[in-house]
Formats: structure tokens, C-alpha cells, sequence
């Protein structure tokens, strides 16, 4: 056992909290230490809640968003419009879009973006069902809010590449957005402009 701790449970369980993404060890041992201090019913709480998410989650077969549901609110919504289908990175990104309150579409989720650095080549993504939904009529925009990174501008070219056969109009989001920026950490104004001012894609 590691002489800093106490007790190998208290290890393991700093161990598996400090392998979450921006968790360190000493953030783990605070957390580890706080859940410690609350009564049994809220820890398991925690626990139920989590292991219930990993096994009754599920991805909306249209868009790729997270959902209770086979096919998500937003797909499901009458209120949407349909026509026009705002491609982002991750569930993160259609959170954002939607706190701005200025984009009334549809999405698709990619599920990350091309980065042969990483590994990422357009087969680990969901672009062909994008192609797919674009190739079975009823969308008249794909608008392309993809971080303004080298990886998002490449997969933004690669997705125009993929749908010049069919005619759908490609706009990409203003950059009012700093180059190099993450989506998710934009501010809502600021992302909302975005949305408003995309212009077509080239």
C-alpha cells in the first residue's frame, strides 16, 4: 500500500475518481473525502445514478444525441425545423447551441472530429449517416459548428467533400469565435451571433 494513505479502500477509490478527465490526485482525494463525510444514502444516490446512466443511456438513432428515448426531444419536436441540421463535435456543443436560444433545427452529433494525431479518421465518426440523412431529401442546410481548431476545419472539408453530390446548401458558423477556441467554453452571446451570422462554407 502507498504510504500517503491510509487505507488501500481510500486509494482505490482516489485512484478511480483521478482518472476522470481535469481530475487530479489532490481534487480526487477532496472529493473522495467529501463524499466520506455524507450519509450513506446520499453516496449510494451517486453511485445508482451513475451506473444507472452507463446502462439505460441511449443515442438518439437520427441525430447520435444523448436521449431516454430511441429518438431524442429535439428530433421528436414538431416544433423544429427540420430543414436545417446544425453538425457539432459532441453533446456538449448541442447543450451550448441550444442555451444560446437562436437555432431552431435539428443536429447531428459527429461524436469527436478527425485527428489522425489521435487516432480519429472519418470512420470513427458519424459522418455517413450524416450523408444518409442528407441523401434521403428534406434537408436544405447543413450548418457546420465544428470548433474553429485545424482538426475541426479538416473535418468540416472532409463532410463538404462528402455531400457536394447533393446539392444541400453548407454554411459554417461566423468566427466570431476565437481560431483554436473550444465550442463548449464560448460564451452564449457570442456563440449565438455565430449561429445567426454563419455564412456558406468554401
Amino acid at each position: 500500500m502507498n504510504q500517503q494513505y491510509p487505507s488501500v479502500l481510500l486509494e482505490k477509490a482516489v485512484s478511480e475518481f483521478s482518472k476522470l478527465p481535469g481530475i487530479g490526485r489532490k481534487t480526487a482525494m477532496r472529493l473522495v473525502l467529501h463524499l466520506l463525510r455524507q450519509d450513506t444514502a446520499t453516496v449510494e444516490a451517486l453511485g445508482q445514478s451513475l451506473i444507472t446512466l452507463k446502462h439505460e443511456v441511449k443515442y438518439c438513432r437520427v441525430c447520435h444525441n444523448i436521449s431516454d428515448t430511441d429518438v431524442c426531444q429535439i428530433c421528436a419536436s414538431p416544433s423544429r425545423d427540420s430543414s436545417q441540421v446544425c453538425v457539432v463535435e459532441n453533446i456538449r456543443d448541442v447543450m451550448a447551441v441550444e442555451n444560446t436560444q437562436q437555432f431552431r433545427g435539428l443536429y447531428h452529433v459527429l461524436g469527436g472530429v478527425i485527428s489522425p494525431m489521435d487516432g480519429v479518421g472519418p470512420s470513427d465518426l458519424q459522418i455517413d449517416s450524416l450523408v444518409a440523412r442528407v441523401e434521403a431529401g428534406g434537408i436544405e442546410e447543413i450548418i457546420l459548428a465544428l470548433s474553429p481548431t485545424m482538426e475541426g476545419d479538416t473535418t468540416n472539408f472532409y463532410i463538404y467533400r462528402k455531400l457536394a453530390h447533393t446539392g444541400v446548401k453548407l454554411t459554417v458558423i461566423a468566427r466570431g469565435i476565437s481560431v483554436g477556441d473550444e465550442l463548449e467554453y464560448t460564451d452564449e452571446v457570442t456563440l449565438g451571433r455565430s449561429i445567426m451570422a454563419r455564412v456558406p462554407f468554401k
